[in-house]
């Protein structure tokens, strides 16, 4: 191995091999972009008449023409993104479902007491009928 790197040093050509980072990284960050800065590319794309130059812009900034297309349809709606994955429930539809539950909870309660209370009215009128019977 020394007579190669002693050989190569001699004829005077460095041999450089590069190599390969073995470290793999656990996953790429997202790129995220302004609005402000999609209302630039959208603009400068309009620009772009000639054959070539919207390619050069995407190539210049790195992006697709997917996002071109993605980003001139949010212009349409005001360039507000669409949120990605599972949204959260609003915190008030949790509220109003729980406290209808409840509602119905006790309204059951409510029409269980007057029918205690009912019976009760009829035993008491019953119990009056017999004392007054009786005297």
């Amino acid at each position: 191995m020394e007579e190669k790197d002693s050989m190569s040093a001699k004829s005077g050509r460095a041999e450089i091999k590069a190599v390969p980072d073995p470290e793999v990284t656990e996953k790429a960050a997202r790129r995220k972009f302004t609005a402000a800065y999609k209302s630039r590319i959208l603009k400068e794309a309009e620009l772009c008449t000639k054959p070539g130059q919207l390619g050069a812009l995407l190539r210049r900034e790195g992006l697709y023409y997917s996002n071109i297309t993605k980003w001139r349809r949010q212009a349409e709606n005001g360039l507000i993104p669409k949120k990605r994955g599972s949204q959260k429930p609003d915190p008030n539809i949790r509220r109003i479902a729980e406290l209808e539950k409840e509602n119905a909870k006790l309204a059951k309660k409510l029409k269980q007491a007057e029918l205690i209370i009912d019976v009760q009215k009829k035993v008491a009128d019953l119990l009056k009928g017999e004392d007054g019977e009786k005297s």
